[in-house]
């Protein structure tokens, strides 16, 4: 049995999340999935979670969790949400997104909001974050101004969160239709989602060196008569 639960949905394929990390990976999580979890989870991943759906996890849920002595992480998405306000007490941030939450650069949900398809988890609309991220690549590369940027993100904000996409954004700015012709669109929830796969095993790596008696005194406990 699995040590380790990770609820992943739209920011990240589950194949690729498997190349990473072997983990149970479970739908994003809604209220009351942390207590279903078995005695033997010992580290669980939050990436993401319900948020208009059904009732999302609260930050009581995942402090009960911390009190079990269970090791949580979040980044990307709910998983960022949940940890910039449960970090000072355990909670392991992972990201980005995460730091921008807790740092106060972010404050909506809805920034990291986006609908999807039920079945294949693939993205139906492009959470707002991402978009702050491609707006901020096309100014630094010049294609776009320090004014158009701000202009342009507002556009984006005003728009309710099924509405916001790439192709939205670039049918209203012609420059960045232009720019990212060539340039990769950048997704900092999938980044951020690959950053929390890759921390879980460190993490466990530092909790196994701190059980593990050093060389010398294990010598010293057999050598005792």
């Amino acid at each position: 049995m699995r040590d380790t639960v990770v609820f992943l949905g739209p920011s990240l394929a589950r194949e690729d999340a498997e190349r990473v990390l072997d983990a149970d990976y479970l739908p994003p999580i809604c209220r009351g999935d942390l207590a279903k979890l078995p005695e033997h989870v010992r580290y669980v991943g939050i990436v993401d979670g319900e948020f208009y759906q059904s009732l999302s996890v609260s930050p009581k849920e995942v402090l009960k969790l911390l009190r079990r002595g269970v090791t949580v992480f979040g980044a990307s998405s709910m998983g960022a949400l949940r940890a910039a306000e449960t970090w000072k007490l355990g909670t392991i941030g992972v990201g980005q997104i995460f730091t921008m939450y807790r740092d106060g650069i972010l404050d909506a949900d809805d920034e990291v909001a986006l609908i999807y398809e039920r079945d294949t988890y693939r993205k139906l609309s492009e959470p707002l974050v991402n978009i702050r991220a491609a707006l901020e690549m096309a100014a630094a590369a010049g294609a776009i101004d320090a004014q158009e940027k701000s202009d342009l993100l507002l556009r984006m904000k005003s728009l309710y969160f099924p509405e916001r996409s790439h192709q939205a954004l670039q049918a209203i700015s012609p420059k960045l239709r232009e720019y990212f012709r060539t340039a990769p669109l950048p997704d900092i929830k999938r980044d951020d989602a690959l950053q929390l796969l890759h921390t879980i095993p460190e993490m466990k790596t530092l909790d196994t060196r701190r059980t593990v008696p050093e060389q010398s005194d294990t010598t010293q406990i057999l050598s005792n008569p």
